[in-house]
């Protein structure tokens, strides 16, 4: 995460929820155990197939490219990280070049969850940040717990906002939040 502002309290900091390793993975375990099933089977001396050494450098290469594949689904994942603190929501994105999109969260006007029955079971899901002055919606895909990120999200909004209407002087008119 970047550094913190002086005075700013890290409040949750997530990489999206392990169900997007698992996605990913599913490839490379497939073509593994079709190998290892090629292997056992058809590559065998009893069959016509067969070639001497072919098996091992078949299985020994499609293994290895399984675990490459699956340090590059890692690093990826590991280079995705949602910052909420009480000033601001980061979104950090890349490996080699980095992106990094900050919402300061006395800007936010909606936040929105979206879960799936999976998401539901296991915990993870959709937020969709709404910030004034954005062109759209900030979304955190495969948010773990997106039910407390968005309730933190909205008590340090509605804090927020509370400072800012104490600090105002005493003849100043506020705007009502919910547009009434």
């Amino acid at each position: 995460m970047s550094k913190l502002l002086p005075g700013e309290n890290l409040v949750i900091k997530a990489h999206p929820h392990w169900v997007t390793i698992v996605k990913r993975v599913v490839v490379p375990v497939v073509l593994v155990l079709v190998v290892l099933v090629a292997d056992l089977t058809l590559l065998g001396p009893d069959y016509g197939f067969y070639v001497p050494k072919l098996r091992t450098f078949l299985t020994l290469g499609i293994v290895a490219l399984a675990l490459l594949w699956l340090i590059v689904v890692w690093i990826r994942w590991r280079s995705i990280i949602y910052s909420l603190t009480d000033q601001r929501i980061t979104i950090q994105t890349g490996v080699v070049s980095r992106q990094e999109r900050i919402i300061p969260i006395d800007r936010v006007q909606d936040c929105m969850t979206k879960q799936s029955i999976l998401g539901r079971m296991l915990g993870y899901g959709r937020v969709e940040v709404d910030a004034a002055g954005s062109q759209g919606a900030e979304i955190l895909d495969h948010l773990p717990k997106p039910g407390d990120f968005r309730d933190q999200v909205f008590v340090l909004s509605e804090k927020r906002r509370g400072v800012a209407a104490a600090g105002m002087p005493a003849g100043a008119v506020t705007a009502n939040p919910s547009g009434v």
